[in-house]
């Protein structure tokens, strides 16, 4: 009898299987639940961005349309579970902003967190956090290093891709703008936008701002400070979005979507993290 049991769970799991699993969470029935932990190897990944102004021009959701397209197309490629849309992180910097959502860090942190173990009691033991707000690093890196501060039975990693040699060169032949003041709602942001979701951009809008730095605050390069932001872009814009092009936003995200596409084999390969995790927790002393 055991043996018929496990075959027709064989069979049932194969039948799944061999079906277009949705890669969404929120797309996924309880009945394909375990298809999906087996298929993904049990891999889940947070796409975390941020609801905040890009430029005049921008859509408030920005980020989170990014790695919501990062995540799907990467997934298609090589399949893992992807958590819905998840917008709660740092943006103190632009709260004088209209759409702007900012919720207290102690939140943020605590919200991450329990969404990390809700993650893991579904039975995920892998979780990549892919993020699209440049304000976020910071902070989801010292979430992960506090993954160590008691124990648990997943590993959180931080999907932080560089651009490749070949596509930072091929970036800088077709930009029209200085990469350095690039910055939030400019080109590359834009031409992302005006190849993923074109309906939602207003580029003829782009220069009822300045992007420009205004140079607000006068301080030593060796001191920072929380300020320093609103000073220098208190408009929420840094860079020229207005010569975006689609052209060049498909190179960037096809650089991104094939960097995830690796990242996620690379963490499914990954049993070292969790045994080492493992073994870290056996010999604190509690």
């Amino acid at each position: 009898m055991n043996k018929l049991c496990a075959l027709l769970f064989f069979l049932t799991l194969s039948t799944i299987w061999g079906q277009n699993l949705p890669t969404r969470w929120d797309e996924l029935t309880a009945s394909d639940w375990e298809a999906a932990l087996e298929k993904s190897n049990y891999t889940c990944i947070l796409p975390i961005g941020i609801l905040e102004k890009h430029g005049p021009h921008g859509p408030i959701g920005s980020d989170l349309i990014k790695v919501r397209e990062w995540s799907a197309r990467a997934t298609k490629q090589e399949y893992a579970v992807v958590f819905p849309d998840y917008f709660y992180g740092q943006i103190n910097e632009a709260k004088q902003q209209y759409g702007t959502f900012s919720i207290p860090s102690t939140l943020a942190m605590e919200l991450l967190e329990a969404t990390c173990q809700e993650m893991g009691r579904n039975g995920f033991k892998r979780i990549i956090i892919v993020n699209g707000h440049g304000g976020n690093p910071q902070m989801i890196r010292y979430f992960i290093q506090n993954q160590l501060e008691k124990k648990r039975d997943y590993v959180v990693y931080f999907f932080d891709p560089k651009t490749p040699p070949e596509v930072a060169e091929q970036v800088n032949a077709m930009r029209k703008s200085p990469a350095s003041t690039d910055m939030h709602g400019g080109e590359n942001e834009t031409s992302s936008l005006l190849y993923l979701r074109p309906d939602v951009v207003r580029l003829e809008r782009s220069n009822q701002e300045s992007g420009d730095n205004q140079q607000g605050l006068d301080l030593s390069s060796d001191l920072y400070t929380a300020i320093w932001w609103y000073a220098a872009y208190p408009n929420h814009y840094a860079g020229q979005g207005a010569v975006a092009t689609a052209a060049l936003g498909k190179i960037l995200t096809d650089s991104k979507v094939a960097s995830l596409v690796n990242a996620i084999k690379a963490v499914k390969e990954d049993t070292t993290s969790l045994r080492l995790q493992s073994e870290y927790f056996e010999r604190v002393k509690q």
